[in-house]
């Protein structure tokens, strides 16, 4: 296994999109949880600093605002910090009391940074995860369709992630691919030909409006 020559700490090739998620059981908020417990639903994992920091508690306001949103696309939200279950409770109560929002998706606890280490969200030898605010879009297999990685000062886009996770199962459902800027309702591109005859036949027309679900 490859070492940082530094300080001889083994290194842990980051996660890439397309490979399994690693599994995994942790307590959370919610009780204790499988990775593999959301299997047959698509699933936002995401880590975040640490708990009562404001852009964290943005992030959390907003995600259970629209949690209804994730749910209608079947899609559930798994939270993760190094902070313990007691710190992740305190601060899910300071966020009902001051800004009536309750969170109900559950939040792992990683003191000892195992899980978030198996997922690349922070160097093996960091001392903390004062860097880590990572989402892993997990499909239905428990596969790894996307990542993204924010810094500490700026939050994430729940906008973004609702379009993102919306594209992938559109893409998956009608064998395309989703163009810039892609939203529901608008024109995917086909998939291009590989074969000279298809190219004969085909009318160029690489746009195309999919069907009802």
């Amino acid at each position: 296994m490859e070492t940082d020559s530094m300080t001889d700490t083994p290194l842990l090739r980051p996660l890439r999109i397309n490979e399994a998620a690693p599994d995994f059981a942790a307590r959370t908020t919610r009780g204790q949880r499988r990775l593999s417990d959301y299997r047959g639903h698509w699933l936002a994992f995401f880590s975040h600093p640490a708990d009562f920091t404001p852009v964290c508690t943005s992030e959390f306001i907003a995600l259970a605002r629209r949690q209804a949103d994730f749910t209608a696309i079947g899609c559930e939200l798994l939270g993760l910090s190094v902070d313990s279950l007691y710190s992740h409770l305190a601060w899910l109560k300071d966020i009902r009391d001051r800004f009536g929002v309750t969170v109900e998706f559950p939040i792992i606890e990683d003191p000892s940074m195992v899980i978030a280490q198996a997922y690349g969200m922070i160097d093996p030898a960091a001392p903390d995860s004062a860097s880590v605010r990572a989402t892993f879009v997990i499909d239905p297999n428990g596969v790894v369709r996307a990542i993204s990685w924010y810094p500490m000062n700026v939050g994430r886009s729940v906008e973004e992630l609702l379009r993102l996770i919306t594209a992938l199962q559109t893409a998956d459902r009608e064998g395309a691919s989703a163009p810039e800027g892609w939203t529901p309702g608008a024109p995917l591109l086909q998939a291009a030909p590989t074969d000279f005859g298809d190219v004969l036949a085909g009318d160029d027309a690489w746009y195309y409006r999919p069907g009802p679900k």
